[in-house]
C-alpha cells in the first residue's frame, strides 16, 4: 500500500464526568486523530497522549509536533509491505511510541480495510466477545465512589477498577470491600508510591484484590519486584511495559504477575502482539487499559483485546460513561452481562462520524 497523504486533526471533546487519577483530574480531551489514504481507502488512528506529560512524557502538542516532523515524513511515499513496516521506519525515533502507535494504528486499520476483513481478525483475534471492566476515578467524597461502584456493578460490569494516592487508599479500598465482598476488584496507583511505602501497601493484602495496578515508579521494575516478594496481591505492571523486552525482563525478575497491554503505550499492534506473544508464552495473563480514548482509539481496543491472552476484563467500557457523543457510529456499547461483541464489519466496525470530528476539530493539517 502506498501512502498518499496522512491528515492530523485535534479535536476537543468534554468528559461527562472528571477523571481523577494521582496525576490530577481531567475534564476536557484534546485528542490528535491521524487519517492515513491509499488506493481510496482510509485508516484512522488515535494518539492516545495525555493533555500534559504525567503519565510519561508525551503529551498532546509534543505529539501533534513528533508525528507532523517525524513520523509521518517516513511514511508518506512509501510503499508499504505491511503495516507493521511503519514500526522499522520509525525505529530511529527515540522514545513517543503513543505519536508512533496512532499513526501505526491507522495503517492496521487501512490495511485491514484493504484486504476487506475485520481489523480484530486481521491481527489475530480469536475472542468473539470480550469482558469488560470499568476505571473509576478519584471521587470528592467515599460516598460518591461507592454510589458510582453500585452504579456500574448493576450495569454489569465484570470488574472495579479504582485509582489510589497516599491519603486515598488503605481505608478507601476497606470501605470499597465492606460495600461490595464480592466483586472482583483491582486498584491502580499510578505510580504514586515507593518501595518506602511497602508495610503500608501491605495492607492491601486484606481486601483480596484482584491486583494492584503500578504502585511505584514509571519506570521502575526492579523495586517492582521487591514489593512483589513482600506482598500476596498480584502486582500489575502498566507504564515501565513499553516493549516486549520490558515484559520479558519483568517477568523473569518477579516483578509483574499480570501486565496491561496498552496499544499507545508500546508504540501500535506490532509491539502490542509481541507484548502478548511474551506473556502468553509464560503464562502470565494481560488485559487491555484505557487512556479516556474517544470512538476511534476505543475501537482499536475492543480489536486488541479479541486476542488469546487478553483473559481479564480490560477498560475497554461503553461510550456513553465517557461522551455525550462518540466520534462513531454506533457508539460502543456493553451489554447487561459486560460484555463487547466484536464488530464483523470490515475495519474497525463502527463508521467514523466526520461530520462530527469536524466540528471537534481545533487545527487540522493535510501531509502530502
Amino acid at each position: 500500500m502506498k501512502i498518499g497523504r496522512i491528515i492530523l486533526r485535534e479535536i476537543r471533546i468534554p468528559l461527562v464526568h472528571f477523571f481523577e487519577t494521582s496525576f490530577g483530574r481531567t475534564t476536557n480531551r484534546r485528542i490528535v486523530l491521524v487519517e492515513v489514504e491509499s488506493g481510496g481507502a482510509v485508516g484512522w488512528g488515535e494518539v492516545t497522549a495525555g493533555e500534559r506529560p504525567f503519565y510519561n512524557e508525551e503529551w498532546t502538542d509534543a505529539a501533534w509536533s513528533v508525528l507532523r516532523d517525524f513520523v509521518a515524513p517516513r511514511v508518506i511515499g512509501k510503499t508499504l509491505k505491511s503495516a507493521s513496516q511503519a514500526t522499522q521506519l520509525s525505529s530511529g525515533i527515540r522514545g513517543h511510541q503513543m505519536a508512533c502507535g496512532g499513526l501505526e494504528a491507522a495503517l492496521w486499520h487501512l490495511e485491514s480495510c484493504l484486504i476487506g476483513v475485520p481489523l480484530w481478525k486481521h491481527i489475530g483475534g480469536i475472542r468473539k466477545e470480550i469482558a469488560c471492566g470499568v476505571s473509576i476515578g478519584i471521587q470528592d467524597s467515599v460516598e460518591k465512589l461507592l454510589d458510582l461502584i453500585e452504579q456500574e456493578t448493576a450495569a454489569g460490569y465484570q470488574r472495579i477498577k479504582i485509582k489510589i494516592k497516599p491519603g486515598w487508599d488503605v481505608d478507601v479500598v476497606h470501605q470499597v470491600r465492606d460495600r461490595f465482598p464480592d466483586v472482583q476488584l483491582m486498584a491502580d496507583a499510578n505510580s504514586a508510591y515507593t518501595l518506602d511505602d511497602s508495610e503500608h501497601l501491605k495492607q492491601l493484602d486484606a481486601f483480596q484484590l484482584m491486583m494492584i495496578e503500578q504502585p511505584l515508579a514509571h519506570d521502575e521494575i526492579i523495586d517492582h519486584a521487591k514489593l512483589q516478594a513482600k506482598m500476596s496481591t498480584p502486582i500489575c505492571l502498566d507504564e515501565c511495559i513499553r516493549s516486549a523486552h520490558h515484559a520479558r525482563q519483568a517477568i523473569e525478575m518477579g516483578a509483574a504477575q499480570i501486565i496491561n497491554i496498552k496499544l499507545g503505550r508500546v508504540g501500535g499492534f506490532s509491539e502490542a502482539l509481541k507484548v502478548h506473544a511474551v506473556c502468553r508464552d509464560q503464562g502470565v495473563p494481560v488485559w487491555c487499559g484505557g487512556m479516556l480514548e474517544a470512538g476511534i482509539g476505543r475501537a482499536h481496543n475492543v480489536a486488541l483485546s479479541t486476542l488469546e491472552g487478553f483473559s481479564l476484563p480490560g477498560d475497554v467500557s461503553a461510550s456513553s460513561r465517557y461522551w455525550k457523543r462518540d466520534v462513531i457510529n454506533p457508539p460502543v456499547e456493553v451489554s447487561e452481562i459486560g460484555t463487547i461483541q466484536a464488530p464483523e464489519a470490515i475495519g474497525l466496525g463502527y463508521e467514523i462520524d466526520q461530520d462530527y470530528i469536524e466540528t471537534l476539530t481545533v487545527r487540522k493539517e493535510v501531509l502530502r
